[in-house]
């Protein structure tokens, strides 16, 4: 499988007025064709300026100060704006966390998915509403239904319309963030089911941004843990769930319910996610962690390879007390 994307020592700072807020620092990872990565972590971790920043949608007071994304061996981080434009929705594209807000009310949803065709593919209009058509079959709805307007539609089937819209030309790439935000369980999992049918189906190497666990784990190939604008973990979904060398990863486990064993119990996670403005060097989890020795209040960990293809930023690693 050839490599898709590969994110290397991203770091997006942003300026306030108490200071610089470091709310990605030092991210890497790479995602293969075909593949589907989940980013996980509590709200407030730099899941979306992740996604922004790879994207290149971090606007002022916010600033990616260093790193590569290589898209098919591209820098977007070094891409001109007439490369970014042509870019978008063909190689990379994003299904939003609220359709709702990322539909236009007074335009058809049909006009909506054609603008990027027409704009970014060498159709005409005729063309662009058979493609349209289809996108909508594709995504569960009547191709017919493209005349209609956003509220005419259910929250689910505007998540749907959303991610036709993210398909419209074909991208290698689709960013999925927090996209099942607001809708009713039942629904999130029939638009979660969708979109991993849809990369099947299509071969696409999808980014799923969620703080949904037991969702992730379930149709994901790999996990990238954050915590704090960190890469805390990242490995292959089995070897988190069994094998998770990070304390955050296994805290995050133990604080997910799981229905196969009713009887085992969830403990909370204390604390919250630090401020990040003026941040010291040191293991951003150590507050909340209950291993933490000396070295974490002093040093900040590196993202490092523990066995194959399982990362991981602890210090326990490196003291052979991680067991």
């Amino acid at each position: 499988m050839s490599t898709v994307l590969s994110v290397e020592s991203l770091s997006t700072y942003f300026k306030t007025d108490k200071g610089i807020a470091k709310a990605v620092e030092n991210v890497s990872f790479t995602l293969d064709e075909g593949e589907m990565l989940g980013l996980i972590g509590e709200s407030g971790c730099g899941k979306t300026t992740v996604a922004q920043s790879i994207l290149r949608l971090i606007e002022y007071p916010g600033k990616v100060v260093s790193g590569s994304v290589l898209l098919n061996g591209k820098d977007l981080l070094k891409a001109s704006e007439k490369e970014l434009y042509s870019l978008r929705w063909k190689e990379i594209s994003v299904i939003p966390q609220s359709a709702m807000n990322a539909l236009n009310p007074i335009f058809t949803v049909g006009d909506q998915i054609m603008e990027s065709i027409l704009l970014h593919e060498d159709v005409n209009r005729t063309e662009a509403l058979e493609r349209t058509k289809t996108l909508l079959e594709l995504v569960g709805i009547d191709g017919d239904r493209w005349k209609s307007y956003p509220h005419e539609f259910s929250g689910g089937m505007k998540q749907r319309v959303a991610i036709a819209m993210a398909l419209a030309c074909n991208p290698k790439l689709v960013i999925s963030d927090e996209s099942t935000t607001g809708l009713d369980v039942l629904t999130q999992a029939q638009v979660i089911a969708l979109i991993k049918n849809l990369q099947k189906k299509m071969n696409l190497a999808v980014i799923l941004i969620s703080h949904d666990l037991p969702m992730v784990t379930a149709i994901c190939e790999k996990i990238a843990i954050m915590y704090a604008g960190k890469i805390v973990e990242w490995a292959a979904t089995d070897t988190i769930l069994n094998n998770a060398r990070h304390p955050y990863s296994r805290a995050l486990l133990n604080a997910t319910p799981d229905l196969s064993e009713p009887e085992k119990e969830v403990v909370s996670i204390p604390g919250s996610v630090p401020n990040l403005v003026n941040f010291p060097n040191s293991c951003r989890f150590h507050t909340r962690c209950p291993y933490a020795f000396e070295k974490c209040r002093q040093e900040s960990p590196d993202l490092k390879e523990v066995k194959h293809g399982h990362y991981t930023a602890c210090f326990l690693e490196e003291e052979g007390q991680n067991g």
